[in-house]
Parts: C-alpha cells; structure tokens; sequence
C-alpha cells in the first residue's frame, strides 16, 4: 500500500489535465501538433492534451529486449520503424552480443509490434511527422529507454521539433531526455524512482483492446 506522502496522482486522468496546466497550451495552438503516446498508459493523457491543442493523437508502439538471464531486466527496446535502442552499461555488464539483440528484435518486431499495428491502423506504421511539431507523452518515465526510442524514431522521421511531457520522471532521466528533445515537461521529478505506479492512486493495467476503446470512444 502507497503512503498517501508518495501519491501524486489520483489516475491518468487528474495527471492528464495537471499536465495541461504546465503546458503552454496558448502558444502551442499557434502552431500544428501531433500528440503521440510512448505506451499503453500514457495514450489516455495524451488524448486529453490532444484534444485540448485540436491535435491528432496515436502511439508509437514498441516492445523490450530481454536479457536472456535475467527475464525482468529490459536491455533494449524497438519500435514499430525499426528503431532499436539499446542499454548499453546493461548489455556490457551481461556481456551480450550485438547479435542477440538485433536477432531478438526482429523477432518482438514481427511476431508482436506488426499485430499491433496491422490491427490499430491497418498495417500502416505511424508516419506523416515531416515537418511536424511532435509531443510524445506517457504517465511516467522510468528508465527512459522507451522514451528515447520514441523520440529518436520520431526525428528519424523527420519531425520539425519533437518535445516530451510526463507527470512524473526519475530526476537522473531529464538530462538524458534534454540532450535529445526539443522541450520537456514534467510536473514531478523524483531522484530516488521506485515505480510510476507508486506515484499514482489509481493506475489500472491497460491492454491493447484498451487502447483500442479509448480511440473510439
């Protein structure tokens, strides 16, 4: 059980429009956005910020790389375009080979990630961000690695800027992100991170379906 002292959050939702405080929504409206969601559980929080700029709103959706000692340990992720990117002090300290990993994201990529995407848009990877203002959203980073896949698919695509938001972040994950991302939003920075679902009251597991209603709904 969560000490009410750690919660910040009661749901995705109060995070959502706590997020939309801290965005300088007024200046965004001037320019065209497209709001895309780095997980399952950031989609929620990102349909409420893109509603509110008039924006497009999907995900970019991805999968990890397991360390084949260890199945709890992620040491690289991939994206729907391909991207992979990888824990590189991870992947040294369990003495993995580059072959592994790019043999195991093949395999994530084709037998998960293509599902996904042929039954959520069709068979159409996530495209059209040339020259785009992109704003990636989740409810919360943790290590960050899915983040920075995101962000880097996102240039690679050819994005005019490509800024981040999130509730809540490990403070050892901002410069990481800064180094790459245009903006970054946050409303908590916490330098001992235990979990994001320690932070919220209420942050029930969200499936694919899930998405797959909250897009219709």
């Amino acid at each position: 059980m969560n000490s009410e002292n750690n919660i910040y959050f009661k749901n995705r939702e109060v995070a959502g429009y706590r997020l939309l405080d801290i965005l300088p929504i007024d200046k965004m409206k001037l320019e065209n956005w497209t709001v895309i969601s780095s997980s399952y559980g950031g989609y929620e929080i990102a349909k409420i910020i893109a509603n509110s700029l008039d924006a497009k709103v999907d995900i970019m959706f991805s999968d990890k790389i397991i360390a084949p000692q260890n199945d709890e340990c992620e040491i690289a992720i991939v994206t729907e375009h391909e991207e992979v990117l990888i824990h590189e002090e991870l992947v040294k300290s369990f003495d993995i080979s580059l072959d592994y990993i790019y043999t195991k994201s093949k395999q994530v990529y084709e037998d998960s990630i293509l599902t996904r995407v042929n039954s959520f848009r069709d068979g159409n990877k996530i495209s059209q961000l040339e020259y785009k203002n992109v704003l990636i959203v989740d409810e919360g980073i943790n290590t960050g690695l899915t983040m920075m896949a995101c962000i880097k698919t996102a240039i690679n695509l050819g994005a005019k800027s490509v800024s981040v938001a999130t509730p809540i972040l490990p403070s050892a994950s901002i410069q990481t992100i800064e180094s790459i991302a245009d903006d970054l939003y946050y409303i908590k920075k916490l330098d001992h991170f235990i979990a994001i679902n320690f932070y919220y009251d209420s942050l029930d597991d969200i499936e694919f379906e899930d998405i797959e209603k909250i897009k219709k709904g």
